[in-house]
């Protein structure tokens, strides 16, 4: 699976030693944002955290908001490979496997970086993180459609849409699990679960239908 996100614009270092800043910088914003939140990140705390030169955060980041895409870029590039790892994994591929497999994968990366659950679940008033989050749930639901249709558990001609509610429906559980808890709400994850997949499962094919849900 593809990144499901178009990185923001911005300069792309070249030696391995620019690349190495880079990463400082956004592991010290990391920190800091499970330390003090979203709305508290400055760049001048980046710059310090890291031992960076705040000129020197300048060169690869425009602002804050810059700062926080790249993080959310990096955990969603994660979040993908998780999610195709896992789905290679599958013996029986059905409408519920697909949803458990794609949720569950999303659970193993919230708990690896606690700093996605603070820019993605929790950091929405951010107007650049909402539009950011929007964008992603977009092609995330593109991407899993394809790959439900080319599969053989969803029609060819399965909406569009669809796929996009059953996505927000899942994105929307998560915020709800995660809203004050870091670690998040595991009954309610599992609900969203059953949920999205008794959805999704009004359009799948027989072969889509396989499965018990548990």
């Amino acid at each position: 699976m593809p990144a499901t996100a178009t990185a923001p614009t911005r300069r792309v270092p070249r030696q391995e030693r620019s690349r190495r800043r880079v990463e400082d910088l956004l592991d010290a914003a990391a920190r800091l944002v499970v330390e003090r939140g979203v709305e508290a990140l400055t760049t001048r705390d980046i710059a310090l955290a890291a031992e960076v030169p705040v000129a020197g955060l300048y060169q690869y980041f425009a602002d804050k908001e810059d700062v926080l895409l790249a993080l959310a870029q990096r955990d969603m590039d994660e979040m993908d490979t998780q999610v195709a790892a896992d789905l290679a994994t599958l013996e029986m591929l059905s409408m519920w496997t697909l949803v458990r497999t794609t949720m569950s994968a999303y659970v193993e990366v919230y708990r690896r970086r606690p700093a996605f659950v603070e820019i993605y679940l929790r950091g929405r008033t951010n107007v650049a993180v909402h539009r950011f989050g929007r964008e992603h749930n977009a092609r995330t639901a593109t991407m899993l459609r394809e790959f439900a249709v080319e599969a053989g558990i969803a029609p060819p001609d399965l909406r569009p849409d669809v796929a996009l509610l059953a996505v927000e429906t899942g994105d929307r559980v998560f915020q709800l699990a995660y809203e004050h808890d870091r670690s998040g709400n595991r009954k309610i994850v599992e609900e969203g679960m059953v949920m999205v997949a008794a959805y999704l499962e009004r359009y799948a094919t027989p072969e889509g239908l396989r499965g018990i849900r548990r």
